[in-house]
């Protein structure tokens, strides 16, 4: 955390703007793509909060995370969307988001402005706080459903 908020000062003595989102990003797919992408566009660095292990397992379930978070976060850095990944522990990323001070916050239209952590904070900071739109019917846990359904129906 030391050295991530080492680089964002730095970004910010440059004058950057920087975009804050996060998630598990647990199944990678054309949806967190292009929401990524979309994202990045609102400023000229994006960081990406990247829930642990854990905190996904909490979140999402007994058989989560398919992919441990040392593999999700080199998914995530090598996209050349993405500038920083920041791992956090906790359920939400507020205590990140004020840690970060975004100029703009980026989260999935599936979301109110209400229940964006972290959205008050960076509007009372005088930053924004943007919904990207998501791609129809594409979702992790859709996948996933749809991989355990064929796994058991291949099986009988």
């Amino acid at each position: 955390m030391e050295d991530a908020l080492a680089i964002i000062s730095t970004w910010k003595t440059n004058k950057e703007k920087i975009v804050f989102t996060n998630g598990c990003f647990d199944l990678f797919h054309a949806g967190h793509a292009h929401s990524l992408a979309d994202a990045a566009k609102y400023g000229t660095k994006l960081i990406v909060g990247l829930n642990d292990d854990s905190s996904v397992h909490k979140l999402k379930g007994n058989n989560r995370p398919f992919n441990k978070l040392s593999s999700r976060a080199f998914v995530l850095a090598s996209l050349q969307a993405v500038d920083l990944v920041i791992p956090f522990s906790a359920l939400n990323p507020e205590n990140l988001i004020r840690a970060v001070i975004p100029d703009v916050l980026a989260k999935g239209s599936d979301y109110t402005l209400e229940n964006i952590a972290g959205a008050a904070f960076v509007l009372e900071n005088k930053g924004e706080v943007v919904q990207i739109s998501l791609l129809p019917d594409i979702s992790s846990t859709k996948l996933a459903d749809f991989i355990f359904e064929k796994m058991t129906k291949d099986a009988n």
